[in-house]
């Protein structure tokens, strides 16, 4: 892989040309511009992004890959169904909740400070199904760490979350992070370059101006590492609290 070769810019732009010759062999359209026949697909941008491949890039840049915007986002006027609608396609389309809210929190300004913080909540221990167990592609004996968190945006709770984690998949520092900090999951599993595979979305009954502890929708995702090895399943309730007109 190109970051095993170095984790200097010069290292990680010779996949440019090879990129361009793989367009050409497979027949695709001549680029207008030189933007476009340099442009890396974003999961490949994901992957060395995360990797470590390219050293000082911006975190902007990082972001736009895991937490891409829609085209359309509607202001606070265009009413909640609008606003939810737009939330729940930019979940969808991000390998990270994570940096997909704060970038919604900063869109909005529903805090002077967008970054998330990640509040536990104590809890009993919730065991793994069989299914969630073969979709994380482990045994019945292998160990798994249980939180739940809400993730807040300043003074608003945006989603609770029931996270299930392999430990033996993070690093010990990645580790010791989570059961140490408020830092949400998806900074703290970043190195590992995730990739989000929604299981279920579901939106349950909603009113038609929902307060912000309502719950939106609910989206359960299995989150993988760049190589495709599956470490985490999240089941994550959206409130609305993230909606910019939500009463406090």
């Amino acid at each position: 892989m190109l970051w095993h070769t170095g984790k200097s810019f010069r290292h990680a732009v010779r996949i440019l040309p090879l990129l361009a010759r793989d367009r050409a062999a497979r027949g695709a359209p001549r680029p207008a511009t030189a933007a476009q026949a340099f442009r890396v697909p974003p999961l490949v941008l994901a992957v060395l992004l995360g990797s470590g491949a390219v050293t000082g890039a911006p975190s902007w840049a990082r972001d736009a890959a895991e937490a891409p915007k829609p085209a359309d986002t509607p202001s606070a006027a265009d009413g909640p169904q609008a606003l939810i609608a737009s939330l729940r396609s930019r979940i969808l389309a991000a390998h990270s909740a994570t940096f997909a809210l704060e970038s919604w929190c900063a869109d909005y300004k529903l805090a002077g400070d967008p970054h998330l913080v990640a509040e536990r909540v104590p809890v009993a221990d919730k065991p793994l199904t069989a299914a969630q167990r073969a979709r994380l592609a482990i045994g019945p004996d292998e160990p798994v760490r249980y939180r739940r968190v809400r993730l807040a945006c300043g003074d608003r709770v945006l989603s609770e979350a029931d996270n299930w984690y392999v430990p033996a998949r993070l690093t010990p520092e990645m580790n010791a992070t989570l059961d140490t900090t408020r830092t949400p999951f998806g900074r703290v599993v970043r190195p590992l370059a995730p990739v989000r595979s929604t299981v279920e979305v579901r939106a349950p009954v909603r009113s038609a101006t929902p307060g912000p502890d309502d719950p939106l929708f609910e989206i359960d995702a299995v989150l993988s590492t760049g190589a495709g090895q599956p470490f985490c399943e999240v089941v994550e309730t959206y409130l609305g609290g993230a909606l910019p007109q939500a009463s406090r």
